[in-house]
């Protein structure tokens, strides 16, 4: 069994069909000026009738970091919500690409999936790094379904236009893509046991890198911060998006607990994430400490602990 979903901007209406697929990836933002008037509506569409949801950034040339803030800002999302970088302006160039990826990964990338939306050629032509953050989203209108003209793994194929953009998914059903985009825990055929890391001669342990981790995961699974994994791991601080299977990460001794907290007041504009990294610690802390159930939405004049 497959599933396919489609893809909507400011074009398609706001009461658009979801007859017969699984998500709906709408458009949220462009450059750093512009934001689909529908947005809102268009996801909403799609949270009623039960689709698994997406947001995507038209990216444009200029500076990464301001379109992946403006993104995270101004994207209708919840935790769980696929974030997409949708690659098409031959302005853009392979470096900008991993350098917004990387960005929204470190403001959303606790939270939220973060992938690389681009046509083949793009992928074969213009693509030097082979970084696509959680996940490729590829577009090859080739008559072929599911099977788009590439070797690189996929999770999504861009198949037709008519009547509107519709992709197919390398999942079986809508439970296995939202435990995907959720990092929820789905069931799995049984595996043999994995040996448990041996400490190094430094104190710290090292992990295999499995099919479908990232850094992020990794850190979460383990109770360390990104900063420190990459600390640890010096070589991937330049693409830190870009690890593979059967890599051995070497994972940081964890730091001891404390007791001791202090508060912060919550500033126009503030972030969950920029706190956390303000702070030296973790999106998730965070909001585990605060009760926060939506880290995407936090309120001015909100007293946040941080605990030491």
């Amino acid at each position: 069994m497959t599933i396919t979903g489609i893809d909507v901007s400011s074009y398609q209406p706001t009461d658009y069909s979801t007859a017969g697929h699984a998500f709906v990836f709408v458009k949220a933002t462009e450059g750093t000026t512009y934001t689909n008037p529908r947005m809102a509506a268009q996801a909403k569409r799609a949270r009623d009738a039960g689709c698994v949801v997406g947001f995507y950034h038209f990216l444009r040339p200029g500076s990464m970091t301001a379109q992946a803030e403006y993104f995270v800002e101004q994207a209708a999302s919840i935790a769980g919500d696929v974030l997409w970088a949708d690659w098409e302006d031959a302005g853009v160039s392979c470096a900008d690409k991993d350098a917004f990826l990387a960005e929204v990964k470190r403001l959303r990338g606790a939270t939220h999936r973060v992938g690389l939306y681009c046509n083949r050629d793009f992928w074969l032509n213009r693509d030097t790094t082979s970084g696509a953050g959680d996940a490729l989203w590829i577009a090859d209108y080739n008559g072929k379904p599911g099977k788009p003209g590439i070797k690189a793994v996929w999770k999504f194929h861009q198949y037709t236009d008519r009547p509107l953009d519709t992709s197919r998914a390398a999942f079986k059903d809508r439970a296995e893509l939202r435990a995907w985009a959720t990092r929820s825990t789905a069931p799995k055929p049984s595996a043999p046991a994995k040996a448990t890391p041996k400490p190094s001669s430094t104190g710290s342990t090292t992990y295999t890198v499995k099919s479908g981790d990232t850094l992020s995961d990794v850190a979460a699974r383990h109770g360390v911060t990104l900063s420190a994994l990459l600390a640890a791991n010096p070589s991937y601080k330049a693409h830190p998006n870009t690890v593979y299977p059967g890599a051995r990460l070497a994972l940081p001794a964890k730091a001891k607990a404390s007791t001791s907290s202090t508060t912060y007041t919550v500033r126009p504009g503030d972030t969950l994430s920029a706190i956390a990294a303000k702070h030296g610690t973790t999106v998730a802390r965070l909001a585990a400490d605060n009760h926060i159930s939506n880290p995407n939405v936090i309120r001015a004049g909100a007293r946040l602990t941080i605990r030491k």
